[in-house]
């Protein structure tokens, strides 16, 4: 089937999956979605709002929109990876194409995989290189799974930047998240080093440091970047980086480094949730151009804890 005919079906309408939705709308493509989040009273009105006003059809089980898609893809957090699998595919219709764009590790692809295909489907893995936003439907995206040959071409007419990895389940997937053992890292890191540095008085001397020696990097602008991303997604990153630490586990390594960045990441999203930072949704929050005045924040609300 052309691709422009299919009906295309987004398990997840968070920031990822409201992006593809835009920008496959943009071209006149059938989409149709499904959240959880539709079920909550408080969490739903803004995802309808959005459907409506893109012509977004709203599913109301991930059943239902299995059994009415050609090609769907799951882009929901590390959490649901399986979950979403295991409530596609009894439904699902016979040689659909299903996108893993889930950052999970190779062993919760190889499960939802093999859910998948039962159902007579075709599975393939999808592991994004880089945040999304910038990118939006060209993000760099590397297929892997026996089915990745077939799909790449098909979704690449439809604005997809999709290249194969590899046609064994799993290696795009090792990949992501061996990537994001030091893209995830390096944000906690910063988080760490340079709200401690504030603390000590020393951050411009530790700027200066790092400056000699990476020189290729901005570090003013990279550290209030990866605050502002960890402020509003730090609860997103760190189910991603549990599974990067599953993924160090299934190699035979006990994953020191990646456990303490998803809980530095949790711990920052934890604050963001209890409003440290401002209100979701506003334009203040998590837009401080100066990483300083989040790290002020979190000292602030040390200080008070003492």
């Amino acid at each position: 089937m052309d691709p422009k005919q299919w009906r295309i079906g987004l398990v997840g309408y968070g920031e990822v999956g409201r992006i593809l939705a835009e920008d496959l709308r943009a071209q006149g493509l059938a989409v149709a979605t499904y959240d959880l989040k539709l079920g909550d009273a408080s969490a739903a009105p803004p995802l309808r709002a959005h459907a409506a006003a893109h012509g977004v059809t709203l599913a109301a089980t991930h059943a239902e929109l299995a059994a009415r898609c050609d090609f769907i893809v799951s882009a929901v957090t590390a959490s649901q990876t399986v979950p979403v699998a295991q409530a596609c595919a009894p439904a699902i219709q016979r040689d659909a194409l299903f996108l893993d764009f889930n950052s999970a590790s190779p062993g919760a692809k190889l499960d939802a995989a093999a859910l998948i295909e039962a159902g007579g489907a075709r599975y393939v893995e999808g592991a994004v290189m880089t945040s999304v936003p910038p990118y939006r439907i060209k993000v760099p995206l590397l297929l892997g799974g026996p089915h990745a040959e077939t799909l790449a071409p098909l979704i690449n007419t439809l604005g997809f930047a999709a290249k194969v990895a590899s046609d064994r389940l799993g290696v795009a997937s090792a990949t992501k998240m061996c990537r994001s053992v030091m893209i995830k890292g390096l944000e906690a890191m910063v988080i760490e080093s340079f709200t401690t540095a504030r603390h000590y008085g020393v951050e411009d001397a530790v700027i200066t440091s790092l400056y000699e020696t990476f020189p290729g990097i901005d570090w003013e602008k990279q550290a209030a970047y990866f605050f502002q991303r960890v402020i509003e997604h730090g609860r997103r990153r760190s189910e991603e980086v549990r599974e990067v630490a599953q993924t160090v586990r299934e190699a035979g390594l006990e994953p020191w480094s990646a456990s303490g960045t998803a809980e530095r990441q949790a711990w920052v999203a934890g604050l963001a949730d209890a409003g440290l930072f401002g209100t979701r949704g506003t334009a203040a929050f998590a837009r401080s151009p100066d990483w300083r005045t989040e790290a002020d924040r979190i000292l602030k609300h040390l200080a008070a804890d003492d």
